[in-house]
């Protein structure tokens, strides 16, 4: 088995200030390097860095899975089971609008998680999950 390493992404962002006070505020991340064009984040561990792009336009494009229209592209972190859930309640008490409420997903079946879906200000879709059974992460 091999040790599991911080993942790397770069996204686009409109607005900079905006974005940037939303992943530190809202989502609780900590800042490191940054430019006048980006800013690097420790998104749970991993390095996520947001890159100004004022010509973005976002993608509104949906997957069917389990019932829900998941957006796609989307990115984020797979929690542990209590971790996800003290985080739920955070963003509950930030007011993130969720594209899919927090919920329950392949209840009872191989893979059942805990997921919710949510876009950052700039339109970016981001999913946080967890799984009571971690082994679980990529069964099928």
């Amino acid at each position: 088995m091999h040790t599991l390493t911080p993942f790397h992404i770069a996204i686009p962002v409109s607005n900079l200030e905006e974005a940037r006070t939303f992943y530190r505020e809202t989502l609780g991340c900590s800042e490191g390097r940054s430019d006048s064009h980006w800013v690097d984040f420790n998104l749970f561990g991993h390095q996520l860095v947001i890159h100004y792009a004022p010509d973005r336009v976002p993608q509104k494009s949906h997957n069917a899975v389990d019932g829900h229209d998941v957006p796609v592209p989307h990115y984020g972190v797979v929690l542990e089971w209590e971790a996800w859930h003290r985080f739920v309640e955070l963003l509950k008490a930030k007011n993130v609008a969720f594209a899919i409420e927090p919920y329950i997903r392949f209840k009872g079946q191989v893979g059942e998680q805990a997921t919710t879906f949510f876009y950052d200000p700039s339109g970016n879709a981001l999913e946080f999950k967890a799984f009571k059974n971690i082994d679980q992460l990529f069964a099928k």
